[in-house]
């Protein structure tokens, strides 16, 4: 298995939803839909709406099975293998062939997904496939959308809403919302009560309003304070069923096979890390901090401090460049 396909699969990763999750990452890297204001790897390198072919399934195949025989011999528990890669997975033509070729391995299968492409009746076919998705809503007025989201030039608002509503009548798994709330561009309370009102139609297990906890993409996003979230939250619980905050940070219990180089370089391309995470991954491995230093040297991740604290995160912009379709 080359280094590419190795990297493809990632983890397990501690999180606040799923428990541990191995992730899969199916796209290049930073190709999206959405380049949201808040997304915690940066701006968007290559903004598309089309389906392309990446990975081909077989290769996320070998490196899934890779990643869980490693796990196995650790003794480390995977709840979910979960589709959250670089951009939104939804792009992957192949998106539901490859969930039907991990069947086999027995773990149940969960994709996060932004929502832009719900519009497709072949996106949503894929997605019926998965057992426990998450959908996100951050608007659902145009202006606040495109303020907040940044969505390719080709999408519509009322196109993926309605999308969305054909999804959740139909879905037979788990079906869960998120909405980030940024301070200023989302959470007026008239707004969050028209997000709750929509939501109600699609009846989730449960919402969950999330704000910034790690590094945004541009300078200006802050979360809201704390009786804006308060009253958010209040407004959400009238009118759902269960509501939930993720405003915590998962935790520093990240796993590594022993090759700290290459676990650190795969989780940090979708999953920034807290230097204290980073630390107790090096001393679980026996790796010295000069790992850090030689990566930042050869400018394959880099430091940024955030809410007071650092974090480590790869150089997609160093990454960007060597994204090609497969």
């Amino acid at each position: 298995m080359d280094t590419l396909a190795r990297t493809i699969a990632f983890g397990p990763v501690p999180s606040r939803r799923l428990g541990q999750s191995l992730g899969i990452n199916n796209i290049p890297p930073k190709i999206c839909s959405y380049s949201c204001v808040y997304c915690q790897l940066g701006r968007t390198i290559r903004m598309q709406s089309g389906r392309f072919a990446f990975y081909e399934p077989e290769v996320v195949l070998a490196s899934v099975r890779d990643k869980l025989m490693i796990a196995a011999q650790s003794h480390a528990h995977i709840d979910y293998l979960s589709f959250v890669p670089d951009g939104e997975p939804t792009l992957d033509v192949h998106l539901g062939h490859t969930i039907n070729l991990l069947r086999p391995f027995r773990v149940k299968i969960a994709v996060i997904t932004n929502s832009s492409l719900m519009s497709r009746r072949d996106v949503r076919k894929d997605l019926m496939q998965a057992d426990w998705v998450s959908v996100k809503v951050d608007a659902v007025r145009e202006e606040v959308w495109r303020k907040l989201d940044r969505p390719h030039r080709s999408l519509e608002l009322a196109a993926i809403l309605e999308g969305l509503r054909a999804f959740a009548a139909d879905y037979p798994g788990v079906l869960v919302s998120e909405t980030m709330l940024v301070r200023g561009a989302n959470d007026d309370i008239a707004h969050v009560i028209e997000i709750a009102e929509f939501l109600h139609e699609l009846k989730p297990s449960c919402a969950y309003l999330a704000i910034p906890t790690r590094p945004p993409a541009e300078a200006w996003v802050r979360p809201p304070d704390e009786a804006t979230l308060n009253r958010a939250y209040q407004a959400m619980c009238s009118r759902l069923e269960k509501v939930e905050l993720l405003i915590t940070y998962e935790g520093d219990n990240f796993f590594s096979a022993g090759d700290a180089e290459r676990d650190l370089l795969s989780i940090l391309a979708v999953h920034p890390m807290r230097q204290e995470a980073v630390e107790d991954l090096l001393r679980r491995v026996g790796a010295n901090r000069s790992l850090i230093e030689d990566l930042m040297a050869r400018q394959w991740i880099v430091a940024v401090d955030y809410a007071g604290h650092r974090y480590y995160l790869r150089n997609l912009e160093l990454l960007g460049g060597q994204a090609t379709h497969m």
